[in-house]
Parts: C-alpha cells; sequence; structure tokens
C-alpha cells in the first residue's frame, strides 16, 4: 500500500458529500450549538473513525499468534463460570 503524502501546510481539499437530510440537520444543529463549522465537525469524525480503525488493526496484530477459540467453546467457558 502507497503512503499517504501529508505537508505540513498542506491546504483543505474540497468535497462533496451526500448526507441524509435527519444527518445533515443534526449536523447543522450540532455546529451552530457549538459554533464550529460543519467542516470541522465532520473532520473530526473522520479523523476518530480513522483513529479508532488503526487501534483496531493494531489490536488485530498484537493478537495474532493467540490460539482460535471456537465460539461454542467460548459459550461452554463462560457457561461454566456462571457468567452465562
Amino acid at each position: 500500500m502507497m503512503p499517504l503524502e501529508v505537508t505540513a501546510m498542506s491546504t483543505p481539499r474540497r468535497s462533496t458529500i451526500y448526507l441524509e437530510p435527519e444527518l445533515h440537520q443534526a449536523l447543522r444543529l450540532k455546529a451552530a450549538a457549538t459554533d464550529r463549522s460543519v467542516s470541522d465537525l465532520v473532520n473530526q469524525a473522520i479523523r476518530a473513525a480513522l483513529t479508532e480503525d488503526e487501534e483496531d488493526l493494531r489490536a488485530f496484530s498484537e493478537r495474532a499468534d493467540e490460539p482460535l477459540v471456537a465460539y461454542e467453546d467460548a459459550l461452554e467457558y463462560l457457561k461454566r463460570d456462571g457468567k452465562l
């Protein structure tokens, strides 16, 4: 995979997205209530989603050598311990 090129002084890029009307209204209301721009809120949400993906990938990588446990075995273990 090619790395992203990011410059320290990169300028914002314009993008067209299509939001569901209810989401768009909620986003505009939140922007007004928090005195932030819609773009700022969208950028924050995208950053949060990408950060979560990065954390998930890191966790998958760290646990790659753990033995696999069948779903049925996990249920049996929880039942044995009185958790189900």
